[in-house]
Parts: C-alpha cells; structure tokens; sequence
C-alpha cells in the first residue's frame, strides 16, 4: 500500500514548484507561499504550532508563520518536501499516515480547486480505499452537530450511516469528494445532498466545524 501521506506531500510539493508562490489557495487569503509556511511552523515549530487550534496562541504563531514565508520560494518548498526535522516522532510512519495523510491531500486539493477551470482528479483505488477508511475512523467526529442523520455513499456503493435513522440526509460523493466536504471546502468538493428538503436545509444551516 503506497504511503497517502508520503504521496500527497510529494505532489503538492511539485504543484507548489509550478504555480509558484503567489498562487490562490482555497484558506481564505492565504497564498500557496502562506500555506507552505502553515506546513512548515505546523511540523518544525511545536512552539509556534499549538496557535493552529488554540486561539490566544494565533498571533505569535502567525509571526512565526510570516517569519518562515520570507525565506526563498525554492528553499521553503524544500522544506515542505523533505517534512519534520529528524528529531520528530512524525517522521514515523504509522504515525507520519496518522497526521498528514488528510492534511496533506486536502492542501493539495486546495492549490489545485483555487485555480480556474479546475477538474477533478482521478483517484486511484488504494488513495480511494485509505480515504474511505479514514473516512470511517472520523466521520462521527466531524458530523457529531450535525441535527439530521446523516449517510455517506460513494457511487460504487459503500456505505456509512451515522445516527437519527428516523431523519436522515444522504451525502453521495467519491471518498475524495467526501473527504474535502467534511474539512469544510463543501462549495469546492462534488458530493450531492440527497433527503427531505427540510431536513437538507437544517443540515447546510448548522455549523459543523471541529
């Protein structure tokens, strides 16, 4: 089984080199050279990375982040490319799979859907497969506010159901798809809602962030 992780940093890297470092991204303002530097602080900067998700912390991890985007394009890439200092327990690699596989291929969809006339990329069937897995260890993380019960169905027929069986919505989409809707770019990802139209419309009115 190929490395998702190892795969999609290698990927976005190479996205990174030819687009260059004033490219859109799908994080609000941030262009491809922000986003390479949120990987950076997020994987060499323990310090400066607990700001990612702990708000008092935002401002001095967003000086260390402005820090790190003034190095030369070519040398930030690099470090992208060549991941967390030797000291790091995530250089591991159930542990490396564990925290970047979905970091790193929702970033790169996010290089990628930012530009115009984007299309959809074919995903192999072990990406599919290690999404769908994912897919299933924290979707009832991501929907737990969710006022509806809520199905996930890919088009080949794999099926996830998630609590209210008496009110359900379905959401149908490749697990690349899915996974892109439940990380927040669901203007972005190609998942039809299917359901009451009640029931859909409580659905995109709740908040469901992490």
């Amino acid at each position: 089984m190929t490395s998702l992780a190892r795969s999609e940093r290698a990927a976005l890297c190479d996205l990174f080199e030819a687009v260059g470092p004033d490219a859109p991204t799908l994080c609000g303002p941030w262009t491809t050279r922000d986003l390479a530097a949120h990987l950076v602080v997020r994987e060499s900067r323990p310090d400066a990375a607990a700001g990612i998700v702990v708000g008092p912390l935002a401002g001095w991890t967003r000086r260390v982040q402005d820090t790190a985007a003034g190095d030369d394009w070519t040398t930030l890439v690099d470090r992208v490319r060549n991941g967390p200092p030797r000291w790091s327990p995530i250089r591991l690699g159930r542990l490396d799979e564990a925290v970047n596989s979905i970091e790193f291929f929702v970033h790169h969809e996010d290089v990628r859907r930012a530009a115009t006339g984007w299309q959809p990329r074919p995903l192999d069937a072990d990406t599919s497969r290690q999404l769908w897995r994912i897919i299933g260890q924290r979707a009832r993380l991501y929907f737990r506010h969710s006022p509806v019960g809520v199905v996930l169905r890919t088009p080949d027929g794999r099926r996830l159901v998630l609590g209210r069986p008496e009110s359900q919505i379905t959401l149908v989409g490749d697990p690349g798809e899915l996974t892109l809707y439940m990380h927040g770019r669901t203007s972005h990802s190609l998942v039809e809602l299917q359901g009451d139209p009640h029931a859909v419309e409580a659905f995109e009115a709740t908040d469901l962030s992490v």
